[in-house]
């Protein structure tokens, strides 16, 4: 299993009449953690444009737990519970608040897209060598 953290402050601008993060604004929470993690492994999304592939999203679960507000410092935890197949990556996250209460659970599934035929691909092998670490031969499909 693969695990990374990264916090962000909840702004001003994120949040609705009542102060709370706005719901719409979870997703973007949810990209942050998918880069964060995929920096850490010492690859970016920009690498990946470069290699010709493309990430987009191709299934999105959320649940709202409590509720996220202005100016909080929240914890971005972001987990793949299984190494990754050949044509997506389905990456988990939590949300937690700085009293380490949960405040939300996502799951947003990404495809490996080939950028010049737009066609399904499978994930590049740069990819696959630095998440193998975290993986045994049974979480691997």
């Amino acid at each position: 299993m693969f695990t990374s953290t990264t916090q962000i402050r909840v702004r001003y601008g994120e949040t609705d009449q009542m102060g709370y993060l706005y719901y719409g604004n979870y997703a973007l929470y949810y990209e942050v953690g998918r880069t964060d993690a995929i920096r850490s492994l010492g690859l970016t999304y920009r690498e990946m444009e470069d290699m010709g592939i493309m990430m987009p999203v191709a299934e999105m679960y959320v649940k709202y737990i409590r509720p996220a507000f202005y100016d909080d410092l929240i914890t971005v935890k972001t987990i793949l519970k299984a190494m990754p197949d050949s044509h997506k990556i389905v990456f988990n996250s939590e949300l937690y608040n700085e009293k380490g209460e949960l405040l939300n659970v996502g799951t947003v599934t990404l495809a490996f897209i080939d950028a010049k035929t737009k066609r399904r691909a499978s994930m590049p092998e740069a990819m696959r060598q630095r998440f193998l670490p975290f993986f045994t031969e049974e979480d691997q499909p």
